[in-house]
């Protein structure tokens, strides 16, 4: 990502070491950020339209979407000197991963609306609220635990690592190594 690089060769050396020492951080965070309004773009587009009474199932849906979109981008940019395992196997724990944690981010919108039967006496500016409180905050901060601790137990585990210990920069770079890995073609 040229712009990137750009900016961030244009900070102070202070702050581009420390950026640079943490960049996958920053790189998955700006994943995470760029899926959740994916997400949250579809979600709402579903919810207002052909999945009105079925908001459940319309956040399956945006969070399947979201989920395609999260291992590009984590596979091709924030993780792209990582993995160690074979494409195919490595894809297949993100998405199986990622498949229970769309089900996790789902389920306080389900025993709101199934359990609770929550729905039937709600404005729609109250159901936008709670939708996204549930589906969105709640939800997300479910899935977002699993996913933490589930991609670094099985899909990147540590004995697996490419990074710092294993040959790259990524984890423990030395001052050498970081010129290499300040515009990210380590």
């Amino acid at each position: 990502m040229p712009f990137i690089d750009e900016l961030v060769a244009r900070l102070p050396e202070p702050v581009r070491r420390l950026l640079m020492q943490h960049h996958e951080l920053i790189k998955f965070g700006l994943v995470g950020g760029t899926t959740f309004v994916f997400d949250l773009a579809i979600f709402y587009l579903l919810t207002f339209t052909v999945l009105e009474s079925k908001p459940v199932v319309a956040r399956v849906i945006s969070g399947t979407f979201a989920t395609i979109l999260s291992y590009v981008l984590n596979r091709e940019w924030a993780f792209k000197n990582r993995g160690g395992r074979e494409r195919h196997h490595e894809a297949m724990l993100f998405f199986v991963i990622s498949g229970i944690g769309v089900i996790l981010a789902a389920a306080p919108l389900w025993v709101a609306n199934n359990v609770f039967d929550l729905r039937s006496n709600l404005t729609v500016t109250e159901l936008v609220v709670i939708d996204f409180v549930l589906g969105f905050l709640i939800g997300n901060l479910l899935q977002m635990a699993f996913r933490f601790w589930a991609l670094r137990k099985f899909a990147f585990p540590e004995e697996l690592l490419r990074g710092g210990d294993a040959g790259s920069t990524d984890l423990h770079p030395s001052l050498e190594e970081l010129t290499d890995e300040e515009l990210g073609h380590a």
